[in-house]
């Protein structure tokens, strides 16, 4: 049995910060665990602009617990008119990490998102000019599809049309829910890939209903059925360098989780690697967390591999029912629960 588990420092390649108080309470916990995430640009405005990004940045790199070497990396937030020369600024820039694409009213802060995704073919080509990634949030809005058919719906009139569109365009198909989504990434092209959250390895739909409406298992996409699950653990513990690691980690208020019409969000950076390593241990593949965790990122966005190591110790210990949000308070994953991996050093 193993009892210490040490990998190559890891990197979170999706990954919600928020701002102002929020940022400074939630920021040590991913800092503690990750050497760089890419950190998501659905701010209140959004982040569109080189000038907001570098803004939002410094924020962060301000927010860092004392001594700590965390980097964020950051993204853009496409819009239907948005300007090519944008595309420009940010290759220029050098630390963006590439721009998001939300469909209009799919998760948090998409609002301001891309309409039809067509309105910007001519950034996206801009995009694969200059080997800039595209990161995708994978779903239709429509109202009449079932929230559980909406990532398959979007592969088959969305993704796979641009894929073709742009041939030569990298892709990361975010926080992947299906099997549908695990065989569109594994029968695609070579720059096509994808980020899995902990959530979907460890939780099916299930959990959101065990024993009444459990609103800290709501999050987009949504937990899948259990056949979906299995795909996931399947890509996520082949050894393919296409899956890789994104928490999709994304804190809000008790109050805002726990209401008539909750948000959608999971917060898990507080044990991101230990809820991996759990899923990575009940699938018999620990061997294979280094490379999802801390390899297959950096190879795809072209990144150097981090230098040093952290250590995962089998101990139990147990969860807090809460973590300080600013003024308030976020209830973790797997709160008030006993967890039997715990990361000792980075």
């Amino acid at each position: 049995m193993t009892v210490e588990l040490t990998l190559r420092r890891p990197d979170d390649w999706h990954v919600h910060l928020r701002d102002g108080e929020a940022l400074v309470s939630v920021l040590p916990h991913t800092a503690k665990q990750f050497a760089r995430a890419i950190v998501m640009p659905n701010l209140t405005p959004p982040v569109t602009t080189v000038a907001l990004a570098s803004a939002y940045r410094d924020r962060i790199r301000a927010a860092r617990p004392p001594g700590s070497d965390f980097e964020p990396l950051m993204t853009l937030y496409l819009f239907d008119n948005m300007p090519t020369e944008e595309i420009d600024r940010s290759k220029r820039a050098g630390f963006i990490a590439g721009c998001k694409l939300y469909p209009a009213g799919a998760t948090t802060h998409s609002d301001a998102g891309v309409t039809d995704v067509r309105h910007i073919d001519v950034v996206l080509a801009r995009m694969a000019e200059l080997g800039v990634v595209l990161q995708v949030h994978g779903e239709v809005t429509y109202e009449h599809v079932d929230v559980f058919d909406r990532e398959a719906k979007f592969i088959d009139e969305v993704l796979a049309p641009l894929v073709e569109r742009h041939p030569s365009l990298k892709v990361v198909f975010e926080h992947i829910t299906t099997r549908a989504a695990v065989d569109f990434v594994a029968g695609a092209r070579v720059s096509v890939a994808a980020t899995i959250t902990p959530q979907h390895l460890l939780f099916n739909r299930n959990e959101i209903f065990h024993g009444g409406i459990r609103p800290h298992f709501y999050c987009l996409p949504v937990l899948k059925t259990e056949p979906d699950r299995q795909a996931l653990i399947e890509a996520a513990t082949g050894g393919n360098p296409k899956f890789f690691l994104g928490t999709d980690s994304a804190p809000h208020t008790r109050g805002s989780k726990e209401s008539s019409c909750g948000c959608a969000g999971m917060y898990s950076a507080h044990a991101a690697l230990e809820l991996y390593a759990e899923a990575f241990e009940a699938a018999g593949a620990l061997d294979k967390l280094e490379g999802f965790a801390s390899l297959f990122g950096p190879d795809f966005y072209q990144m150097p591999r981090n230098p040093g190591t952290i250590t995962l110790r089998r101990e139990e210990w147990s969860v807090p029912g809460a973590y300080a949000f600013g003024s308030d308070v976020v209830v973790p994953m797997r709160a008030n629960e006993t967890l039997r991996w715990r990361m000792i050093s980075a």
